[in-house]
């Protein structure tokens, strides 16, 4: 039986899966996207969670004082960048402050090309909404509502995520289906066409 066996070991050591874990986590919430296998998605989605929760706590105490610092103190155990920090608190925290939990997103792309390892992209809910891409969005529309062109459609999260697995997987085969070109190889028993001068005064 698996009592009190919680967490993926990752095939690592203690130490080496939680400075893991903080790097992911300082990735993931400054960049609020990133991609990585589908056990270490998992591992990283309740560690960034709760660290998105105390920030919520502090930000609502409202007191730099008080439960605020107390709070960053505690982030701050985990996460070593204060920029980091800063937009969790700053930006993150305040997006989240109605929604109770599930702040992360597990997205599969299917398997890596070279090793075969199931790949997710892991990313916060709202980081598909950008603002100044939507004014721009908007701007351009308008121009082409005025110029008679269709207007440029956002990506769906369906779209971006066959993106994101085509990049993965390493892209299409090429029509010939992979099959090297013969034409390019020397004949079978053919000489060898050199460039260099023989050398002179040899047996």
């Amino acid at each position: 039986m698996r009592h009190r066996n919680a967490h993926r070991k990752l095939g690592r050591v203690s130490e080496h899966r939680t400075a893991l874990l903080r790097n992911q986590a300082e990735a993931l919430l400054a960049h609020e996207k990133i991609e990585t296998t589908v056990p270490k998605a998992k591992e990283l989605r309740p560690f960034v969670e709760r660290l998105i929760t105390i920030a919520k706590r502090g930000v609502k105490a409202n007191d730099p004082k008080g439960k605020s610092l107390s709070a960053r103190r505690l982030v701050m155990r985990d996460l070593l960048n204060e920029t980091v920090v800063t937009k969790l608190f700053d930006d993150l925290a305040p997006r989240f402050m109605d929604r109770p939990g599930g702040y992360t997103r597990i997205l599969k792309l299917g398997a890596r090309r070279g090793d075969a390892a199931e790949v997710a992209q892991i990313e916060l809910i709202g980081s598909e909404f950008d603002p100044q891409q939507a004014a721009e969005e908007k701007k351009a529309a308008e121009a082409a509502a005025e110029s008679g062109a269709a207007p440029k459609q956002s990506k769906s999260l369906g779209e971006r995520l066959r993106g994101a697995a085509k990049s993965i997987r390493g892209g299409q085969k090429n029509d010939s289906g992979g099959a090297r070109n013969k034409a390019s190889k020397p004949a079978r028993g053919g000489a060898k066409k050199t460039t260099t001068p023989r050398k002179a005064g040899g047996s």
